[in-house]
């Protein structure tokens, strides 16, 4: 993407290298001080879909600029879905399996990122590497769709009190 379609060179895949985790520590910070209480069901999915689109707008992105906004945004809502999800986990799993629960999520958060550098890097080589990351964003978004008709519940969930 930066050599090939934002022809921005070493320093600007250095910055689209860090926008996403600026994104995401700003949110934390923000997080911090005013976590998510009500609405989290919407407010996850929501965040999942939120990501999808932006990782879908950086694929058909041409300018650095705004490829630099859609992965601070994605960063951000990454971040709210992590909080979220990290915060259910704890707070709905029954004390008696919490430290399961815990570290069945721990380990598939673990190798998320390696499977998904295996995916990403095997369409890109399929596809091509802008086919590859739309694909990735629409995929974001079709998940987000349906887990909201799956799991009516997350859907409907207000707080993530136990």
């Amino acid at each position: 993407m930066a050599r090939d379609i934002l022809h921005c060179g070493p320093q600007g895949l250095g910055l689209l290298r860090s926008a996403a985790a600026v994104g995401a520590a700003l949110t934390g910070l923000w997080l911090s001080r005013h976590p998510p209480r009500t609405r989290c069901g919407p407010l996850i999915l929501g965040s999942v879909a939120a990501y999808g689109l932006c990782t879908a707008g950086f694929a058909l992105s041409h300018s650095l600029a705004l490829s630099l906004g859609l992965l601070v945004a994605m960063g951000a809502f990454d971040m709210v879905s992590v909080v979220i999800r990290s915060t259910l986990v704890q707070r709905q799993t029954p004390d008696s399996m919490r430290g399961r629960v815990s570290a069945v999520n721990m380990l598939f958060i673990g190798a998320s990122n390696e499977l998904g550098e295996f995916e990403s890097g095997t369409t890109a080589a399929w596809m091509g590497v802008v086919p590859a990351i739309l694909f990735g964003g629409v995929g974001s978004v079709a998940v987000a769709v349906a887990w909201a008709r799956l799991f009516p519940d997350l859907r409907r969930l207000d707080r993530m009190a136990a």
